[in-house]
């Protein structure tokens, strides 16, 4: 039974991201997104580096851990480290964004001195929170856009001095951050949960092509079957069958796009066994027939 390629794996108890953003001389990097055009949505994940989700035009959906937004034209959200992540459209909007991607060390974070201990490292270990996200009414925007506008500037046109300017930015940025940062005393809870959604995540990536019941979900999480429903419904917007629904439409969505199996084939593939409820649910979600999909794309 195949499965597809996908940029997000399993390393841990999570979906892992471990598309390699950037070279190690320069570990920053910018990728411009569309929302419904590059995919329709992008399942919860996490990753070792920072992302920076700007919005450039549009609007849509952006969860950061289990804070649920709708993201408009000019907002700026903040992903941790390990923080899970994900993005999805609205029916009827498109959303274009940049994913700005880099690690700690860019910005100095291995380095043993004030801004590493005081700031960098509270930072990536959730010892302090910063605002997920910097709105157009937030007394920060102004500030925090316009270095990030900078730095863009500055990959763009690449002149002498181009790395230095780009970090000095990004440090600006923080440090306008900061003043808005707030200590986290009591985590455990919190981490708890994370965790234990990163777990069921991974096994939605592992085994969505096999029968997932939500009685296994609530047994591998400890929780009664009526509390699991609850809890993942909270934590991702979803239902727990709905969300499985549609992540498998997705890895069919791709099948189609980058293979040459059969309709039936990539159905079965991806967890489907009733060929006319996979075409009904197909057409549901993506508005057209999986042989035309095939055929526009």
């Amino acid at each position: 039974m195949n499965k597809f390629e996908n940029q997000i794996e399993i390393k841990g108890p999570a979906y892992y991201e471990t598309k390699k953003h950037s070279d190690t001389m320069f570990a920053f990097n910018v990728y411009p997104c569309t929302i419904p055009t590059d995919f329709t949505f992008v399942p919860l994940h996490w990753q070792d580096s920072v992302e920076i989700i700007y919005i450039k035009r549009g609007k849509g959906i952006v969860q950061v851990k289990y804070d649920t937004f709708t993201a408009r034209q000019g907002d700026i959200f903040l992903v941790m480290p390990g923080q899970l992540h994900g993005l999805q459209g609205i029916e009827g909007e498109q959303m274009e964004y940049e994913n700005i991607i880099f690690d700690l060390s860019f910005l100095g974070g291995s380095n043993i001195d004030i801004c590493s201990q005081k700031y960098l490292q509270p930072m990536a270990s959730g010892k302090i929170r910063l605002p997920a996200r910097v709105d157009a009414e937030n007394p920060l925007y102004g500030e925090v856009s316009a270095y990030l506008d900078a730095a863009d500037r500055l990959c763009a046109s690449r002149p002498v001095g181009y790395e230095l300017g780009v970090k000095g930015r990004l440090l600006l940025m923080f440090s306008v951050l900061f003043r808005q940062g707030l200590e986290q005393k009591d985590r455990a809870v919190e981490t708890e949960h994370v965790e234990k959604l990163k777990m069921v995540l991974a096994r939605i990536e592992k085994d969505y092509d096999r029968r997932l019941t939500i009685r296994d979900m609530a047994d591998e999480c400890g929780y009664s079957e009526s509390h699991f429903m609850r809890w993942f419904r909270e934590a991702t917007g979803f239902s727990f069958s709905g969300y499985l629904i549609r992540y498998r439409l997705e890895k069919a969505a791709y099948a189609l796009r980058n293979s040459s199996d059969t309709v039936l084939q990539i159905a079965e593939q991806t967890g489907f066994d009733n060929l006319s409820n996979f075409n009904r649910l197909f057409r549901k979600k993506f508005g057209t027939t999986p042989s035309r999909f095939r055929k526009d794309v």
